[in-house]
């Protein structure tokens, strides 16, 4: 993947570590495309950079997801590159006495089959497209899971996996699948987290990730040093140690 010229779609750009991706790559030359859920923060990015392209997106909805694939590469025919960066995150306890699926089913639909549904829509156009690039967010979790978050942590794990067989599939359309896998980063994505002394500051993270996309620009993981503590615990033989020092056992 180029890190300037390109034309980028990001997802869930319109703050924490969209937004900052956002801003690096304009900032490299890049066309930028920030979709996002919420009308506000979109509007706030355009206003701070000047040149940067919004448009609303709820990656949870397939039928939203058709719609928007179809605009997008409409007013956007130069579009290359998708960094798949909307999740959220949600507590979860499945031991309560009436334990909803709710935030499970919403945490699905947006962290799994949302990059899944955008790659499918935008596959046809992408597979024309010089430098091609699609590249998703998992996390340290895909690799060693936090009980409170059992789905989320599940729907990055399967993120890393698909990330894996989509890189082999697409490996001779000449499309790079790059997979990004964030620590703990202070951003809003779970109440506390901004504030929390263990988070990465999302400047530095950001910093790391792109001197990352620049040294390997194809990929095929962009693991920053803070995280090869969970990304590597298994291979390493380290897994039920951190498994239970990051869970608190």
């Amino acid at each position: 993947m180029k890190t300037t010229g390109n034309t980028l779609l990001i997802t869930g750009g319109g703050s924490g570590i969209g937004r900052a991706l956002a801003e690096q790559f304009h900032a490299r030359g890049n066309r930028v495309i920030v979709a996002g859920r919420r009308a506000e923060p979109l509007a706030a990015l355009a206003r701070d950079l000047p040149g940067i392209a919004t448009a609303l997106l709820d990656v949870a909805d397939a039928a939203d997801i058709a719609r928007f694939a179809a605009q997008v590469v409409a007013d956007h025919p130069a579009l290359n590159a998708v960094i798949h960066n909307a999740g959220i995150m949600r507590p979860e306890n499945m031991a309560a006495d009436r334990y909803d699926p709710t935030d499970a089913e919403a945490m699905i639909a947006t962290n799994l089959l949302g990059p899944i549904r955008l790659t499918a829509a935008l596959l046809p156009h992408l597979r024309k497209q010089a430098n091609a690039a699609i590249l998703t967010v998992s996390s340290g979790l895909a690799f060693v899971p936090l009980v409170v978050t059992p789905t989320y942590s599940a729907t990055k794990a399967a993120i890393h996996s698909w990330s894996q067989s989509l890189r082999s599939q697409v490996a001779g359309l000449g499309i790079d699948v790059i997979e990004i896998a964030p620590p703990a980063v202070a951003t809003d994505l779970m109440p506390g987290q901004a504030t929390n002394p263990n988070s990465m500051p999302l400047d530095a993270y950001i910093a790391e990730t792109m001197a990352l996309l620049e040294a390997n620009p194809a990929g095929p993981e962009n693991t920053v040093e803070r995280v090869r503590f969970l990304r590597d615990a298994e291979r390493e033989g380290r897994y039920d140690s951190v498994f239970a020092m990051l869970n608190g056992e």
